[in-house]
């Protein structure tokens, strides 16, 4: 838990247009997640690389997707962040396109109808014929994974929703002809508290070889960094 005491000292991590960002959400739970997944992106980079947290430095894509500014010399460091109420995540490889994405599942506006609009039609079928108790886990695994994988190919809202399309059971991707986006791809879902869903996308040339590693953040790890 991140105790009143701690949230100075996560935001000293961030460089100052961060820290201003932060102060311009309206709501607390807002700005706290925001903080504590900038915090978490910073300090985890800095764990590999020897740069104070606040130094780091960000490019982004025309279609906005960050990356960070490696030293000369250093490996090229891939990370994707997320956040939303009362839970942050950050996905860091080696030279790999990642994208993460977590969502509170009690949030509202996700819903059958929402899918009918904007999901592949096979995805919106295989919600259709969930029993009732499982919609919501099921539409929230359907979002999260498609916001990772959109995360992870670094276009944006350029890539329709509607042309790709998730099984959950096997987990795998099937892709309307002519949108193809070139794999592999390695795809994981994780459940890291009962309120909160959690997909992975990654891009790497042997997926099996993969190894993954889903932990809690160590506070006093983070807290350890200085500028």
């Amino acid at each position: 838990m991140i105790g009143a005491a701690d949230w100075p000292r996560l935001e000293a991590l961030l460089d100052a247009e961060e820290r201003a960002r932060a102060n311009r959400f309206r709501f607390r739970h807002d700005r706290e997640s925001y903080v504590a997944a900038h915090a978490l992106l910073r300090a985890m980079l800095s764990d590999r690389i020897p740069v104070a947290p606040p130094r780091w430095r960000f490019t982004t894509n025309p279609q906005g997707k960050p990356e960070a500014v490696m030293p000369a010399g250093q490996p090229r460091l891939r990370a994707n962040l997320s956040h939303t109420r009362g839970l942050a995540a950050v996905a860091l490889t080696v030279d790999h396109d990642v994208g993460v994405d977590v969502e509170w599942r009690s949030r509202d506006g996700l819903t059958l109808e929402l899918a009918d609009r904007f999901f592949a039609p096979a995805e919106v079928a295989a919600l259709e014929a969930m029993p009732a108790p499982r919609l919501n886990e099921g539409l929230f695994a359907f979002w999260t994974l498609k916001e990772a994988f959109i995360k992870a190919v670094g276009l944006g809202l350029s890539l329709p929703l509607d042309v790709f399309a998730f099984t959950l059971e096997p987990l795998g991707i099937d892709f309307v002809p002519g949108h193809e986006i070139a794999g592999p791809w390695l795809f994981r879902r994780f459940r890291p508290t009962e309120g909160h869903a959690m997909a992975l996308a990654l891009r790497h040339p042997a997926p099996s070889r993969v190894t993954i590693s889903a932990r809690p953040a160590d506070l006093p790890a983070l807290l350890r960094h200085r500028d």
